[in-house]
């Protein structure tokens, strides 16, 4: 039964980590886009700009070309994460997007006449900003682009593999998998719409509330998808955006109060940093440095997180781009409608902060142990560290300094010393003689508390800046 339990996990783990690299590599494109359309609502609202002007129009196609061809973005990350070729794949997303083929789609549904393709019903749908069926398209690619080049000779496969994929893959999508992605896409839709006609509160104030959970298990990433999704096809983000922003600025609430309570010069410090970060929607430190070593700010961060969430989600508070969940965030809540949405999202946040700052003062921490030594009101404070001073390498490599990493949260050393390491193998040891305090589903994060009290933590996957390559 365990056995089962824990395939089960893997699957799950794997399927959101699928997820994550094919979503993140496209995130700058759709956040300068979004931020671009929420500036043009900004200039529309406050008069700045006309509608019917032509300045509007270039701006408005260049905010939603991201989105429109999302399709072709999607395909190359996807492709990957598949491990097939990228420009084969984007070659797919753009016979969803081609001119000819939204031609045909929209003239057949002026006729109420349909399309074929060698004999086969193609179903009348438009790809444009859609997500779902390009990712079926790629994950399909990816098994007949290996069967190509098993069975095509090696002196034709330069151009016999692509030939034969392309020959496949693209009627395939057309005739089956586009239209069941597109049902896929538009079935996700509908669910998140029913939800929010009949309980628009319960996503939102499940989201906020249980973020910094999903975070520690890895399974915030399948919320960036629905979010993208509901930008794609409706231009309305009801339950990544808001949710997330609220429980960020929840994370930061709750930090804040550890620094003004906390009487350990070091806890008060880290929190008097990472509070700031985490309402500007980089949670990390903030989590790991605060949350989850003293458990209390993390369910007062839930606490609050859970009744800002319920604040939106009765006001229908959702964002019109895809921007990262922080305090900054807010200005993709502006819409042509007016100034009522972003106004909701900033009691919102005011909720969160407020809620998650008294629960954490009033809940405390438990601080670690320190000894003073002298008298009088001139006590000296003593952290109690390792007695040894020697903390050994986790993992064989190369030593780089902690600045050099591209995580300013660790190379500004807001999570405190250390050092980064470029591995030459993959097996990671224990630096000290300790107990696992904190293990992420992941694997990526993993907490030390060393028997002489250090805490460590030993985190994977960081980006380094060697000679202009990166390394990770």
């Amino acid at each position: 039964m365990s056995s089962e339990k824990g395939e089960d996990k893997g699957i799950i783990t794997k399927a959101l980590d699928t997820m994550a690299g094919i979503f993140f590599p496209i995130v700058p494109a759709l956040t300068g886009a979004g931020m671009l359309k929420a500036v043009m609502a900004i200039a529309v609202a406050l008069g700045w700009l006309s509608s019917k002007s032509s300045t509007y129009q270039f701006i408005n196609y260049i905010g939603d070309t991201a989105f429109y061809f999302l399709p072709i973005l999607l395909a190359d990350s996807a492709a990957k994460k598949f491990k097939c070729n990228e420009y084969a794949a984007m070659a797919i997303g753009g016979v969803l997007l081609h001119p000819t083929f939204t031609t045909m789609v929209a003239n057949a549904k002026k006729a109420g006449e349909g399309l074929q393709l060698l004999g086969l019903p193609v179903s009348l749908v438009s790809y444009g900003s859609s997500v779902v069926p390009i990712i079926l398209a790629v994950w399909f690619m990816s098994y007949v682009e290996r069967l190509a080049d098993k069975i095509i000779p090696g002196t034709i496969k330069l151009f016999g593999v692509p030939l034969l994929t392309l020959m496949i893959v693209a009627p395939v999508t057309l005739i089956a998998i586009g239209p069941l992605g597109n049902i896929l896409g538009v079935g996700l839709g509908a669910g998140v719409t029913f939800l929010n006609a009949y309980a628009s509160w319960l996503v939102p104030l499940l989201v906020s509330a249980l973020t910094p959970l999903m975070v520690m298990t890895g399974m915030h990433y399948g919320l960036i998808p629905i979010g993208i999704n509901m930008l794609a096809t409706t231009g309305y983000d009801t339950v990544a955006g808001p949710g997330m922003m609220v429980s960020n600025i929840a994370q930061g609430g709750a930090s804040l109060a550890v620094a003004i309570r906390a009487k350990n010069k070091d806890v008060k410090q880290l929190a008097g940093s990472v509070w700031i970060t985490a309402v500007l929607g980089i949670t990390e430190p903030a989590m790991y440095g605060i949350s989850l070593r003293f458990k209390k700010p993390l369910y007062a961060a839930m606490i609050g997180g859970g009744a800002a969430g319920l604040f939106i989600g009765v006001m229908g508070v959702g964002r019109y781009a895809q921007v990262a969940p922080g305090l900054l965030a807010l200005p993709s809540f502006i819409g042509q409608d007016g100034f009522a949405n972003v106004i909701y999202a900033a009691i919102g946040c005011a909720i969160a902060f407020i809620v998650s700052f008294i629960a954490s003062f009033m809940l405390g921490i438990d601080e670690p142990e320190q000894d003073t030594k002298g008298s009088g009101d001139k006590a000296e404070v003593v952290i109690d560290v390792a007695s040894s001073g020697v903390i050994y390498a986790p993992i064989k490599g190369r030593t780089v300094d902690l600045k050099e990493v591209s995580d300013p949260v660790f190379a500004d050393g807001i999570m405190g010393q250390g050092v980064a390491i470029i591995p030459e193998e993959g097996a990671v040891y224990a630096p000290v003689d300790g107990v696992v305090s904190a293990l992420f589903d992941t694997k990526h994060a993993i907490g030390i508390t060393g028997d002489d009290g250090v805490e460590i933590l030993i985190h994977i996957g960081i980006v380094i800046m060697t000679d202009g390559q990166a390394e990770k």
